[in-house]
């Protein structure tokens, strides 16, 4: 075939994907950034520069918002990253039984519906629910928590739904990581007298390295974009003591003012936000050796 026939060919196989990345993808993008130098005052839309990000950098709430991801982020990942190591490395091992019947149960929170769990703990976690019935009757408190209404343990109700829901996520693939791993790496361990602590830390881990850099980059992306569960929850209460980021964006599009200028120039903040904090963690696990 000629080589000019070929590729005026090839370009006909690619260009109804590019006009639909370019439609959904590209033009969102690029109407986003147009959308964060301008203001909406009613149907119309006003210029103002750089006034948006201005407005950003001194509005309380959106510090406020941020800093509740930022606990999120700093109590939430490392607890669901720990776990998941550890369940995987439970569940990996051969001799246990019921191990699939496991992997099933430990999995299903994530495929759960949203609404569904968050109504279940709500219930859990009301001043009469089983949570505060269960403490109560081992003596663990005195008096039933309100965990909804208090600013700290509405904090400690949402890592709580967080981790429930997405630790079996990255523990199917530290599962399938540890399948990766050489039996006979172990074996050379179990011979040398290595105990199970010592295979976890000095074999495991360094070898599930790029999968757990992997988890780590994603459960953090997950929250500073979280949404669903604090809405579903808590609604950003009490006194915005869980209200996050995403939430504030969305309250100012569709639950303020409709000021959609606003919203996008918060959304671009989490953007580069997200892209610091990836760029950060792949500098932090990178080998030294490379």
């Amino acid at each position: 075939m000629d080589p000019s026939r070929k590729r005026r060919e090839v370009w006909k196989f690619i260009s109804f994907a590019m006009i639909l990345s370019s439609i959904f993808m590209i033009y969102p993008i690029l109407y986003s950034i147009y959308l964060s130098l301008h203001t909406m005052q009613g149907l119309q839309s006003v210029f103002v520069g750089l006034g948006n990000y201005v407005r950003m950098f001194q509005d309380t709430i959106f510090h406020k918002a941020l800093f509740n991801n930022f606990v999120f982020l700093i109590f939430q990942v490392p607890i669901m990253v720990f776990l998941g190591l550890l369940l995987a490395f439970v569940l990996n091992t051969p001799k246990l039984v019921g191990r699939t019947f496991f992997k099933l149960a430990l999995f299903l929170p994530s495929v759960t519906s949203l609404v569904s769990y968050a109504v279940l703990f709500k219930m859990m976690f009301q001043i009469g629910g089983i949570i505060n019935r269960g403490l109560l009757a081992i003596g663990i408190i005195q008096q039933p928590l309100d965990w909804l209404n208090s600013p700290f343990w509405a904090k400690v109700t949402v890592i709580i739904a967080l981790c429930w829901r997405w630790t079996g996520y990255n523990m199917i693939f530290y599962l399938a990581g540890l399948q990766n791993i050489s039996d006979d790496t172990l074996e050379a361990a179990d011979i040398d007298g290595a105990n199970s602590f010592q295979k976890f830390f000095r074999i495991i881990i360094p070898q599930l390295k790029p999968v757990i850099v992997f988890t780590t980059i994603t459960s953090t992306i997950g929250t500073i974009q979280l949404f669903d569960e604090v809405v579903n929850l808590t609604g950003g209460g009490p006194s915005n003591a869980t209200l996050t980021a995403a939430q504030l964006i969305y309250n100012h599009s569709f639950v303020y003012t409709s000021n959609f200028g606003y919203s996008a120039t918060l959304s671009w903040a989490l953007v580069v936000l997200i892209a610091v904090l990836s760029y950060a963690q792949f500098k932090l696990a990178k080998d030294d050796r490379q």
